[in-house]
């Protein structure tokens, strides 16, 4: 890279915008210089928006944005704008809206040119510098576009008009309905129309993860019984750790699996998708049992704590997909690499596990996978029992790790992101409650509080959406309330400590004062404080991540059982009015509002344990609470030593207590309490008597 030039991105905190830093373009960031300089040289904005982990947009900046041409290009006849999608979603949320618009598709590099008025005329995403692939070339795009600005203003003022007012007409386009066990029904037969019988997940290829279509299916199972839920999730979770999309050496899944056997993937990790494939994973577990679900699930947390883990205790957002500048070259590896690092005894065993071979199976290299192949059936094949082949696997798994660390690392992107960082926390307490894992559940409110004590505006209140170097800034969004949201209570539900509840009810009350609509309902992405933009945008189809009025509805909802506070109940079926009949036309697309959608349905189910904190009996009633996949049912823990912050916070639970000085437990559905117990094999019993009735 170039450090002749330095342009206008060179102060910025992004890593994004750093990497352009020395481009010979003459960059500007997201904001009023940028756009007062094009009103006043009279020149359209040309705006391209990615992310730092992106692999098409470090190939278009070696193409394109260190092309002297088409930095004479843009610096004579356009003011350009970078943006980094992870720091400003709310910009980006609104342009890939037109790029999809536009072209009947999006992506990263996403590439916009709009009037000085924020107003746009052309979308695309990757352009190579001349046209190739059957994609026009960024030169002569530029070209016909400023000849467009010259000679044709009032036709391109007329487009950017009918996109805003298209736009305008698609952000207000959720129409009323109704949402009933029906549309669960209907989201399960779409899944179940998309599953792929032999490699798990959903659609062709690219596959992605989508953890959510996953706990979906699981309350669905929970819910209905049928087998069917249940057995995609195991299928599309097996096939997933078995893939090359995990990790085998160093843990954690790529961002996307580029064929459908989830052999070769997009290599980014990224900080979401790992939080909620652990989620997933620790969920799946209590489902069925299976140890090799719970094994990954600790796997990821054991990758984040390693690589994405800040000195502060908050959580890096990825892991580039290239080193060197190739794609995934960190990752695999050679047949002879593997036989001259493990000998010729070892290598040839793990070569015929892992799929290693001469030809590779990723353009001429080796990506490690357990595709097809069963432990067992090796097991057999090499005359060696199952554990001594799993013995002899991870010898050889620790190997090729150390030595892979010795490889040129990808580039981690060490911003932190609040919203991320909710749901990576939401994941560490989950599985530090179902596996008894303290140190998970530490490391949960190590993030959080550093979230509250970094990244809150000087009122020490307003959340912010990224965190630098020492800088915090960019006003939060809709999901970084609604993720945050949604952590705290996980971490409540892992501690019972008051606090994270008590916190949890002053983010709600801030959700709702800053982003709530109140004529027609809903969140909106920014909140009425932020940056004025073309609109302001509610999100509600779950993609990659799930949105942040899908979140908020099933947080608002487990936060008003627990306190009693029917307005927040109210709020969400406000939004299931406001946004069903988005949601009735496809919902296999919004499966993690489904999950607020089948708690609502749900009989308010809650368990009480009271006593000291330490009775032996209390804490086992507590861990079983915590293991058994109960989606539907609150628990809360009367601890005497919080008294007063029970009678004020959960007053249902305060009268609850300790009988005659015994470990107590309560257990309530419907509206209704069964006699009180104080063993754990009675609540045993009761807890399963409750599963086989739903």
């Amino acid at each position: 890279m170039s450090t002749k030039h330095v342009n206008h991105l060179a102060n910025e905190k992004s890593p994004y915008l750093l990497q352009h830093a020395h481009n010979p373009i003459d960059w500007y960031p997201w904001g009023e210089e940028a756009f007062s300089k094009a009103k006043a040289e009279d020149k359209p904005i040309f705006f391209s928006c990615g992310y730092s982990t992106c692999h098409w947009c470090h190939v278009m900046e070696r193409e394109s944005f260190e092309n002297k041409d088409v930095a004479a290009l843009l610096n004579n006849y356009f003011v350009a704008v970078k943006v980094d999608r992870e720091e400003r979603p709310d910009v980006d949320h609104i342009y890939m809206e037109v790029c999809q618009a536009v072209t009947g598709q999006g992506g990263w590099p996403l590439t916009i040119v709009m009037t000085p008025d924020k107003k746009p005329f052309f979308a695309g995403t990757y352009l190579p510098t001349h046209a190739k692939w059957g994609r026009s070339g960024l030169l002569e795009v530029l070209a016909m576009l400023k000849e467009q600005w010259d000679q044709n203003r009032d036709k391109i003022e007329e487009i950017g008009e009918n996109l805003v007012q298209s736009l305008q007409q698609r952000t207000a386009r959720f129409g009323q309905g109704k949402l009933s066990q029906n549309t669960l029904e209907r989201s399960f037969s779409q899944l179940l129309g998309d599953f792929d019988p032999t490699y798990g997940g959903f659609g062709p290829a690219p596959k992605f993860p989508t953890p959510h279509n996953l706990l979906f299916l699981m309350r669905y199972w929970r819910r209905s019984g049928d087998k069917k839920a249940i057995a995609m999730v195991v299928k599309t979770l097996d096939g997933m750790g078995r893939g090359g999309i995990y990790d085998h050496l160093g843990y954690g899944f790529a961002r996307y699996s580029t064929d459908n056997k989830w052999l070769a993937p997009h290599f980014e990790k990224m900080l979401y998708d790992n939080a909620l494939l652990c989620y997933a994973y620790i969920e799946a577990y209590q489902c069925t049992g299976d140890p090799d679900f719970s094994r990954i699930s600790e796997e990821i947390i054991v990758y984040v704590l390693r690589d994405m883990l800040s000195p502060g205790g908050a959580f890096y957002s990825a892991e580039d997909a290239d080193s060197e500048g190739v794609e995934g070259k960190f990752y695999v590896w050679s047949r002879q690499e593997i036989m001259a690092l493990l000998g010729p005894e070892l290598g040839e065993l793990f070569a015929d596990v892992y799929d290693v071979t001469p030809s590779g199976n990723f353009e001429g290299q080796n990506i490690l996978n357990l595709i097809n192949h069963d432990l067992c059936d090796y097991a057999v094949k090499h005359n060696l029992d199952i554990n001594q082949l799993e013995s002899k696997m991870a010898e050889a798994r620790i190997k090729l790790y150390e030595a892979r660390k010795a490889r040129i690392h990808p580039f981690k992107d060490d911003k932190i992101l609040t919203a991320w960082n909710g749901l990576m926390i939401a994941a560490l307490a989950k599985v530090g409650r179902v596996l008894q894992r303290k140190e998970y559940i530490q490391a949960a409110e190590r993030a959080t509080e550093f979230i509250f004590a970094k990244l809150t505006a000087e009122d020490g209140r307003r959340l912010l959406a990224r965190y630098r170097d020492g800088d915090a800034a960019y006003l939060g969004y809709i999901d970084d309330y609604a993720f945050m949201l949604w952590g705290l209570l996980e971490v409540y539900e892992s501690t019972f400590n008051p606090k994270y509840l008590r916190q949890a009810l002053v983010v709600s009350k801030d959700l709702q004062q800053l982003f709530w609509d109140n004529d027609n309902s809903g969140f909106y992405f920014t909140g009425n404080d932020s940056e004025a933009l073309l609109m302001r945008q509610k999100e509600i189809y779950d993609g990659a991540m799930p949105s942040g009025n899908s979140v908020a509805a099933l947080a608002l909802l487990k936060l008003g059982r627990l306190t009693d506070n029917n307005e927040y109940v109210a709020m969400v079926e406000a939004m299931i009015n406001c946004f069903g009949g988005e949601i009735d036309h496809y919902p296999r697309a919004y499966t993690f509002f489904l999950l607020a959608l089948d708690y609502y349905l749900s009989a308010p189910s809650q368990i009480v344990v009271a006593g000291e904190n330490t009775d032996p009996v209390v804490q086992a009633m507590l861990v079983l609470a915590g293991r058994n996949f109960m989606p539907e049912t609150t628990v809360v823990y009367n601890d005497p030593a919080y008294q007063a912050d029970i009678c004020e916070l959960v007053p249902g639970a305060a009268g609850q207590q300790a009988v005659d000085g015994l470990a107590t437990s309560y257990v309530c559905e419907n509206f209704a309490c069964r006699q009180p117990v104080h063993t754990v094999e009675d609540l045993a019993r009761m807890l399963e008597q409750q599963s086989i009735k739903r």
